[in-house]
C-alpha cells in the first residue's frame, strides 16, 4: 500500500513546449530561473522554475517537469529536463533575433525582419543575408554588421553548446570563446582549472564545478594548484599580500573539500612544495625567537613588494640639494601675496617637500592637507619644475585638478596603460617626464598601483604623496601608506591642528571625535536644521528605507539639493534591507523612475535606464575604466544591445558580454566610495551590518560629505560602529623590507626577479 500511495501522490512528468517570453529572474551562479512562457494554443503565460545554464527571452524550448500549485503565485511548471529547439514560430524568430545574441539585431529590427520575411527569416539569414537591405531601416552597413554578428554566432554554437552542456552560461561561453578562439574545447577538457586565471568572471569554484561535470577527478593536481592560488587570491581581497604556510593550508583544505572528498594537509602541503620548484609559489623564510615561519606569495605578490622596497630606497639614496633660506623667503612672500598664514606644521610640510626626494603628508580632514599640497605645488611651479598630479580614481583626481589650479589624471592614465600590451608604457625604462609628482589619496594605493608609480618615477624627481592614513585601506592587496609612514625610511609631516573655518563643521568635528573613540554630536533631523551633520533614528532596516527615501523626496530638495545629482547614499554592505543592492533598486524607481522618453534594458534580473548613476566593478583595461569609477547612463541602443556611460573623463560603450561590469550607483559601499566627494551623504548604520561596523568605516563615509551628512540608524549601531577598531592585520612585508630584505633570502631574490 505504501507503494502504490507514494505512487499516487508524485505529480507525473509531463512535456511542455513553448517560446520564452520573458525572464522574471535568472541567477549567473547557480541558473536558477523564473521565466514566462508562451505555449501554443495557451492565452496566459506558464510561468515555468528551475535551473539553466542559460536562457534567453524568445528561445524555444522543450520541457520535462511536473505541475505545482505555488500558495502565493499558483500554478508553475518545475522543469527536470530541457532542450532548446530552433524557433518555429514567428514569435520565436523575432524572439530569438531580437534577444540580444547578435550584435546589430535589437527587438525592433527583429520584429520589422520576421514581418518581411515571415518563417524564411532564419534561412535568409542563414543564407541569402544581403536581402535583409530589404527590409525598411536596414542600411548594407548594418546588414555587414549583423553578417559578422551572425557568423561569429555561428563559430561559437559548437563551443557554446559544448560549454552549456556543462553548465556555462552564454555570456561566460562567449568570454571563453573570445580567449581561447577555436581552441576552446580543447583547452577546457584538458584543464579546466585555466578559465580561473585567463576568464574574468570565472573563479576557481565554476571552473571546478565545470571541470566535475566534465568527469576530471577531484584530486587532480591541476585542482590543487588552481585551488591553492585561488586561496592566496581570495585573501588578497581581504588586503593580504601572502598567507602563512599553515594558514595556507588550513584554507585550502577547506576549499578543495567536497561532499565526497576530503583531502588531507599533508597532500596540500606536497602540493605547495611542488609549486615552489615550478616557480608557482614563492616562500619567505622569517626567523622568529623560537621557530621559523614560511610565508607563501604568489609571484607577482612577491615580485612587486620587493620591488617597490628596492625603488623606494633607491630614490631616497638621492639626496636633494636645495637652498632652505630661498624657500623659507619665497613662503613669506606666498603668505603676504595670499593673505594666508599658514600653520608652522603646514611650513614645516613645505620645506620638506622643497628639499626632500619622496615626502609623505598626512593629516585628517580640516588640518589644511589641500592648502598646503596647494602651495608646494606653486612653489615647485615657481622653482621652474615640471609638475604632474594624479589620483587613484577620475573623481579624485577632478576635485585634486580643481583645487590646485593644475591638470591632474587618473594614476593609470598618467602611467599610460596599453589595452593592447595589458602594461604600463610608463616605467623604470620610460619614466615620467617630470622633476616633481603629486598622488592624493594615497591611502588609496594597493600594492601593485604603487609598484608601478613607483617604478615610473625618475631618479631625479620627487614625490610627495598626500593621504589620510584613518580612512579604510586600499580595496587592493597591501597597506601601502601605512607601511611606509611606519618604516620610519620616509618623511612624514602630519598636520594635527584644525584650523578654525573647518572647525565650523559638525563634519570635520565629528570625524575627528569618531577617531579619538567619542559619540558624535549629532542634530536630529528638522525642516531648518542648524548642523551640517544629521541623525534620523529609524530603529529597524525598514523604517530605515522608509527614512531615506523621505529625506530625498522631501528635506533634501527643500535645502536646495537635487537629489538625481547631489545626494549619494553609503552603505557599510551590499546585502540586507539597507544593502546596496536593495536599496539601490528602491532609490532608482525614486530618483529616475520610468518614462516613455527613456530607453532602459534589462539583463539578468537588473534594470540599466538612461540617467542612471552606475558604477565600474572591476578594472577594464581595454575600456580605461576601473574599479569604483562612477558614471552616468547617456544611452541605450536597444538594436545593438548598447549601453554608454559617462564618465568623469570620457564616454565608454558596453556590449551584451561586459554589462556585468557595471551595476547602479545611487547606493554604493563605503569602500567604493574612497577618493570621492559629494554635496549630501546619506549613511544608513543598522545592526543588521555589525560584522563591518568599524570606526574607519563610519570615519571614511562621514568625511565623503562635503556640505552635508545624515546618518539614518539606531544609536546603538552608531555607537558600535565608534567603539570598533577593525584595523585587522593584513599580510605584508613592505614595512619590513624597507629596512632591508632579510639576508637569508638576498639568493632567493636575485633568483627569481
Amino acid at each position: 500500500m505504501s507503494n502504490g500511495s507514494a505512487t499516487m501522490s508524485s505529480p507525473p512528468i509531463e512535456q511542455l513546449q513553448g517560446v520564452v517570453e520573458r525572464l522574471t529572474f535568472h541567477s549567473e551562479e547557480s541558473g536558477y530561473t523564473v521565466a514566462r512562457l508562451k505555449a501554443p494554443r495557451t492565452r496566459e503565460l506558464i510561468t515555468i522554475v528551475g535551473s539553466f545554464a542559460n536562457i534567453q527571452a524568445g528561445q524555444t524550448l522543450q520541457l520535462q517537469g511536473i505541475w505545482r500549485d505555488h500558495p502565493k503565485y499558483g500554478p508553475q511548471f518545475q522543469v527536470k529536463q530541457y532542450k532548446e529547439t530552433k524557433p518555429a514560430t514567428l514569435t520565436g524568430i523575432e524572439k530569438y533575433l531580437g534577444s540580444g545574441l547578435i550584435k546589430g539585431v535589437g527587438p525592433v529590427t527583429a520584429k520589422r525582419i520576421v514581418a518581411h520575411f515571415g518563417l524564411d527569416t532564419l534561412d535568409i539569414i542563414e543564407h541569402h543575408i544581403d536581402r535583409l537591405s530589404e527590409v525598411p531601416g536596414i542600411a548594407k552597413k548594418r546588414v555587414k554588421m549583423i553578417q559578422t554578428a551572425w557568423d561569429s554566432q555561428k563559430a561559437i554554437k559548437e563551443v557554446m553548446v559544448f560549454l552549456q552542456g556543462h553548465g556555462v552560461s552564454t555570456t561566460y561561453a562567449v568570454k571563453i570563446f573570445k580567449q581561447y578562439g577555436d581552441e576552446a574545447i580543447e583547452t577546457v577538457t584538458h584543464n579546466p582549472y585555466r578559465l580561473a586565471t585567463d576568464v574574468y568572471g570565472i573563479g576557481f569554484i565554476t571552473a571546478d564545478q565545470i571541470a566535475r561535470s566534465l568527469g576530471i577527478s577531484p584530486h587532480s593536481e591541476y585542482r590543487y594548484r588552481s585551488g591553492l592560488l585561488h586561496v592566496l587570491s581570495e585573501s588578497s581581497e581581504e588586503g593580504h599580500c601572502y598567507l602563512p604556510q599553515p594558514q595556507l593550508i588550513d584554507r585550502a583544505v577547506k576549499q578543495l573539500t567536497l561532499p565526497e572528498y576530503h583531502p588531507k594537509p599533508d597532500q596540500v602541503e606536497y602540493l605547495i612544495h611542488a609549486m615552489i620548484s615550478d616557480a608557482e609559489l614563492i616562500v619567505e623564510q622569517i626567523e622568529r625567537e623560537t621557530s621559523t615561519e614560511l610565508l607563501c606569495y604568489a609571484p607577482p605578490f612577491f615580485r612587486a613588494e620587493f620591488h617597490l622596497s628596492r625603488r623606494l630606497l633607491h630614490l631616497l639614496a638621492h639626496p636633494i640639494k636645495v637652498d632652505k633660506n630661498r624657500v623659507r623667503s619665497w613662503l613669506e612672500r606666498f603668505m603676504a601675496q595670499t593673505d594666508v598664514n599658514l600653520s608652522q606644521q603646514q611650513q614645516q610640510a613645505v620645506e620638506l617637500a622643497a628639499s626632500e626626494r619622496v615626502v609623505i603628508l598626512t593629516g585628517g580632514p580640516g588640518t589644511g592637507k589641500t592648502f598646503t599640497t596647494r602651495t608646494i605645488v606653486a612653489l615647485w611651479k615657481a622653482m621652474g619644475k615640471e609638475i604632474v598630479l594624479a589620483s587613484p580614481t577620475g573623481r579624485a583626481a577632478q576635485r585634486l585638478s580643481e583645487v590646485t589650479g593644475h591638470e591632474a589624471k587618473t594614476i593609470h592614465r598618467l602611467l599610460e596603460f596599453d589595452p593592447k600590451t595589458m602594461k604600463f608604457q610608463r616605467d623604470s625604462e620610460r619614466t615620467l617626464v617630470a622633476d616633481a609628482v603629486v598622488i592624493d589619496e594615497a591611502s588609496m594605493l594597493d600594492l601593485f598601483l604603487a609598484n608601478s608609480l613607483i617604478k615610473a618615477i625618475g631618479p631625479e624627481t620627487q614625490l610627495l604623496l598626500v593621504g589620510d592614513t584613518d580612512q579604510l585601506p586600499s580595496v587592493g592587496p597591501g597597506n601601502v601608506l601605512l607601511d611606509l609612514i611606519t618604516a620610519k625610511q620616509i618623511p612624514v609631516m602630519e598636520l594635527t591642528e584644525i584650523f578654525r573655518q573647518a572647525q565650523a563643521s559638525h563634519i570635520i568635528r565629528n570625524a575627528h571625535r569618531i577617531n579619538q573613540g567619542q559619540f558624535p554630536q549629532l542634530e536630529s533631523v528638522s525642516p531648518s536644521p542648524m548642523s551640517d551633520c544629521l541623525w534620523l533614528g529609524a530603529p529597524e532596516p525598514e523604517q530605515g528605507v522608509q527614512a531615506i527615501q523621505e529625506l530625498i523626496n522631501d528635506l533634501i530638495p527643500q535645502l536646495g539639493y537635487v537629489p538625481a545629482r547631489d545626494v549619494q547614499v553609503l552603505c557599510p554592505m551590499t546585502r540586507g534591507e539597507v544593502g546596496t543592492r536593495k536599496l539601490n533598486q528602491v532609490l532608482q524607481a525614486l530618483i529616475n523612475p520610468p518614462h516613455p522618453d527613456k530607453a532602459e534594458l534589462t539583463r539578468g534580473g537588473l534594470t540599466l535606464r538612461v540617467g542612471d548613476r552606475v558604477l565600474q566593478q572591476v578594472n577594464d583595461y581595454n575600456r580605461e575604466v576601473f574599479n569604483g569609477d562612477m558614471g552616468v547612463i547617456e544611452a541605450i541602443n536597444l538594436e545593438e544591445i548598447a549601453v554608454t556611460v559617462q564618465y568623469a573623463e570620457r564616454s565608454v560603450s558596453y556590449d551584451l558580454a561586459d554589462l556585468n561590469e557595471i551595476g547602479l550607483a545611487w547606493a554604493v559601499t563605503i569602500h567604493k566610495s574612497q577618493g570621492s566627494e559629494y554635496p549630501v551623504v546619506i549613511l544608513p548604520m543598522y545592526m543588521q551590518h555589525y560584522i563591518m561596523l568599524s570606526r574607519n568605516l563610519l570615519y571614511t563615509g562621514l568625511t565623503r560629505a562635503k556640505k552635508l551628512a545624515m546618518l539614518v540608524g539606531p544609536k546603538n549601531a552608531i555607537s558600535m560602529a565608534v567603539r570598533q577598531i577593525k584595523d585587522r592585520q593584513r599580510y605584508t612585508l613592505l614595512e619590513r623590507r624597507l629596512g632591508g630584505v632579510p639576508k637569508a633570502n638576498e639568493s632567493l631574490a636575485s633568483a627569481i626577479l
